[in-house]
């Protein structure tokens, strides 16, 4: 079973949820439909991973998300997290009405750094995400259609968070296809303080 840091302890999360569709900018960058609630799925244990991996010759898309580890039903830290999409898999998919899950839960498909305590506010979470030493992704609680209390709220009534389970809480515009070599720095911040930040390097 794949592993996570948080707050310098190590631990097994048995799924990560993941939350759709969740900034308006995304969702016209994809020319989707913005949704009355969460756009919910999931990614199992077997897609975390520390690296980015490109293999299996598919096109493979970055999503760069703020995200959350889950204590006793609750958000009890925060990190940064990096969603894998084959996007031309998931398009032939959604085309034809049929689930994600070889677009969105392959293995490697979940990237993340290491998780902090949760601050106290958590309203001032911001995130950057730069490609190469460009800031490529920015987003921010504020720009969140479903914030954090609501999706893990919604999440709850169907479904047993675990200790340890990870929240992606969505992705702001900006993705885009990954190269061979392609280095990544992900940004999490509260309010000016910078509390986490992970270098990847794109490797085949």
């Amino acid at each position: 079973m794949n592993s996570i840091m948080v707050a310098n302890r190590k631990v097994t999360p048995s799924k990560v949820v993941c939350i759709g569709r969740n900034y308006v900018d995304h969702i016209k960058e994809l020319a989707n439909e913005q949704p009355t609630e969460p756009v919910i799925f999931i990614k199992p244990n077997s897609a975390i991973s520390q690296q980015i991996v490109l293999s299996g010759g598919d096109e493979i898309h970055y999503e760069g998300e703020i995200c959350f580890a889950v204590q006793s039903g609750q958000l009890s830290a925060v990190g940064f997290g990096l969603d894998l999409t084959k996007r031309q898999v998931q398009s032939q998919l959604k085309a034809k009405g049929l689930p994600w899950e070889r677009a969105k839960a392959f293995n490697g498909s979940a990237i993340f750094s290491d998780f902090v305590t949760l601050p106290s506010d958590i309203t001032e979470l911001h995130m950057e995400l730069y490609i190469n030493e460009k800031l490529t992704q920015a987003g921010d609680y504020a720009q969140m259609i479903f914030k954090p209390a609501e999706f893990l709220a919604d999440i709850s009534n169907f479904l047993t968070l675990e200790d340890g389970d990870v929240i992606m809480s969505g992705t702001p515009k900006g993705v885009g296809k990954i190269d061979v070599g392609d280095k990544f720095t992900a940004k999490v911040f509260a309010g000016d303080n910078l509390i986490q930040e992970c270098t990847w390097v794109a490797q085949d």
